[in-house]
């Protein structure tokens, strides 16, 4: 099996799921975090360079207030008591979005994780955190302006992206059947390869990703070209 060097995810269903069983969505988005936990380390495991996931959009703040306040809560919560075991996997801790708009005790947490883990050596995993692809875009531009770019080229954009230095998606993976790509990784995932799993995320495990894997490996990657032979 060839396995993808980054694979980023669309953790879609937390929510529903919750709502099928009669419980408070809130509850949904903490079954993903434990869900999450399990799916670096098996990423880990099978060799995967990048893991990079859609954890709170930039257009999540549109849901109520309630579930947004609980879901910054949990995400911050999450990112302290997890450090220790990422720290100690050598894993490495990335952020991407406009985290300077997110609560204090969020951005801290965050921060401070990914100080933390900055010389580690394994998988390095990016949270997605008040991210929009569209917003990325807008702001790589940006920056290029104030620097004073006479003209923008591709690979200018590329450059001056949250994380420039991080490969582009080999595989993208949505789960809970849905066929959208949500505003996540726009630039990057021009030519990723798309995966859609039926299962919600809170149900996702090592063997939904092992198989999306070899399902990976099994196409053939064009970039728009002609296949070899």
């Amino acid at each position: 099996m060839t396995v993808p060097a980054h694979v980023a995810i669309i953790m879609d269903g937390n929510g529903r799921w919750a709502e099928e069983r009669g419980l408070p969505r809130l509850v949904g988005h903490r079954e993903g975090y434990r869900t999450l936990r399990q799916i670096i380390l098996s990423a880990d495991k099978l060799g995967i360079g990048y893991l990079t996931v859609y954890a709170f959009s930039a257009e999540n703040w549109r849901r109520p207030k309630e579930e947004v306040d609980g879901l910054m809560q949990l995400i911050a919560q999450a990112a302290i008591d997890e450090l220790r075991v990422m720290h100690q996997n050598n894993i490495r801790i990335r952020t991407a979005g406009r985290i300077h708009e997110v609560p204090e005790s969020l951005r801290e947490a965050l921060e401070r994780g990914v100080e933390t883990t900055k010389n580690n050596s394994g998988i390095t995993f990016t949270l997605c955190i008040n991210y929009g692809g569209r917003a990325e875009i807008v702001d790589a531009v940006n920056l290029l302006i104030a620097k004073g770019s006479p003209s923008i080229r591709e690979e200018d954009i590329s450059s001056n992206l949250y994380n420039p230095d991080i490969p582009e998606p080999d595989l993208l993976i949505r789960t809970a059947g849905e066929m959208r790509w949500s505003n996540f990784l726009l630039w990057q995932g021009a030519y990723s390869e798309l995966v859609v799993v039926q299962k919600p995320w809170p149900e996702f495990t090592f063997e939904d990703l092992r198989e999306a894997c070899e399902e990976y490996s099994k196409r053939t990657r064009k970039f728009g070209g002609l296949a070899e032979g």
